[in-house]
């Protein structure tokens, strides 16, 4: 990965599932002055205009915070709305078509679950993995069971590129992803469903630099 692809500690994702009524770019904006220097936009149950229009708002706020927005699934709208990347599940459009149509102009982050697949995301040029459900989760219905820190620690020793751990990842367990080796952590419902964002991104972060600094 280019040093410019370089990714911090925590993966903030953006579920429009999950708003309840809020709206998004708000809580984007929380995130984005709350530190947060990363986010993936996931609209799942979004038709095309809508989550052409959100992603288009979602660009414009990342880009005043200097921080990267990844589009979940749809390359179209990322090349559209210029993302710094998309992030492929093992189901989208394969990461060597994805390659073929956005060259080098966007991050590319895969998701997987096993050894085999991890491997073949970086011969097939991933910038970077998803790799889960780390532990139980109710956000996604991945079909997996918890991969757990030992798996985690395997992967990492597997391959050359970055590591994003997710699923069932919160402020609680965070710290034991990191030290199994996760070169990020990608936060979804411990996010969205927080009382004050604010203050729990600045407790990631901060606990993100003290690990840092103690390692």
């Amino acid at each position: 990965m280019a040093p410019h692809r370089h990714l911090p500690a925590l993966y903030a994702i953006l579920d429009i599932g999950l708003c309840k009524g809020r709206e998004p770019i708000a809580i984007l904006d929380e995130f984005l002055r709350a530190g947060v220097q990363l986010v993936q936009l996931r609209a799942k149950d979004c038709d095309s205009n809508a989550f052409f229009t959100l992603a288009g708002a979602a660009r414009e706020s990342t880009r005043r915070a200097g921080a990267k927005l990844i589009v979940n699934d749809r390359l179209d709208i990322a090349l559209a709305v210029r993302s710094d990347g998309v992030h492929l599940g093992q189901e989208d459009l394969p990461l060597a078509a994805a390659r073929k149509i956005a060259g080098d102009r966007l991050i590319v982050g895969v998701s997987t679950h096993n050894l085999d697949q991890a491997r073949r995301a970086e011969s097939d040029g991933a910038d970077y993995i998803g790799f889960g459900p780390m532990f139980t989760t109710t956000t996604k219905a991945t079909g997996h069971a918890p991969r757990g820190l030992a798996m985690l620690r395997e992967i990492k020793d597997a391959i050359g590129i970055p590591v994003v751990a997710i699923g069932g990842i919160k402020e609680h367990n965070l710290a034991s992803v990191w030290r199994a080796g996760a070169d990020s952590a990608a936060i979804i419902s411990d996010l969205m469903g927080a009382e004050n964002a604010s203050r729990k991104i600045q407790a990631i972060l901060a606990l993100a630099l003290s690990l840092q600094k103690s390692s």
